[in-house]
Order: structure tokens, then C-alpha cells, then sequence
């Protein structure tokens, strides 16, 4: 899966994500090249990723409180943007539960 298609699922997020926690994902790289260079390591990319879901999704949710109201121009536009996001949120999911199939693999390895 390439850098664009993480960043991509991280696009599109869900209405509960208030902040990504990068400390969630692991610990942080004490003294590697990532934490050096500004944000090009993995966690940096699933973070990026998690944030443009959340945002997809808060933007969404600004829609559909604004079709609530009556105070929407464009409901085609409002309706591609849920499912943008609807997708985006699908998709980021599943490549949670690759993420967690693969430790779960890795775990399981004798050494």
C-alpha cells in the first residue's frame, strides 16, 4: 500500500475522532531519522492520515447541521461529501484491522 493511499484513508474520518493521539499508535522513535526529519516516518503518515478522516468527517457533520436548518445551496455537493467521508472512514477501518492482523502475526512468531 503505497504513502498516498494511507494518507488517503486518513482523509476521511468519523464524527466521534475528536484529535488523533499519536502516542496511541506506539511509542515514539527516540532518536530515529523520522523523529528527526519532521514528520516523515510511519506514525507521522498514519497521524496525517487519521487527521484528513477527522476532518472529512467534521466537515460532514457541519453539512448535515446546516441541511438541517435549511441552510444548504447544493445538496448534491452535501450528499457526495458524507459519502466521501463514509468512504474514507470504511476504508481507514480497514486497513486498521491489516494493521492489526499483521502485529498480531508478527507476535506470534517464535524466535
Amino acid at each position: 500500500m503505497s504513502a498516498e493511499a494511507l494518507a488517503a484513508i486518513a482523509a476521511s474520518a468519523a464524527p466521534a475522532i475528536s484529535e488523533p493521539q499519536p502516542a496511541a499508535f506506539g511509542p515514539a522513535p527516540a532518536s530515529g531519522v523520522a523523529a528527526a526529519g519532521g514528520g516523515t516516518g510511519f506514525s507521522s503518515l498514519v497521524t496525517q492520515g487519521l487527521q484528513q478522516v477527522n476532518d472529512q468527517l467534521l466537515t460532514s457533520q457541519t453539512d448535515l447541521q446546516r441541511l438541517a436548518v435549511g441552510d444548504v445551496q447544493n445538496l448534491h455537493q452535501v450528499m457526495i461529501r458524507l459519502e466521501e467521508s463514509r468512504l474514507s472512514f470504511q476504508l481507514m477501518m480497514q486497513v486498521r484491522g491489516r494493521l492489526l492482523e499483521a502485529y498480531q502475526d508478527v507476535m506470534k512468531m517464535q524466535l
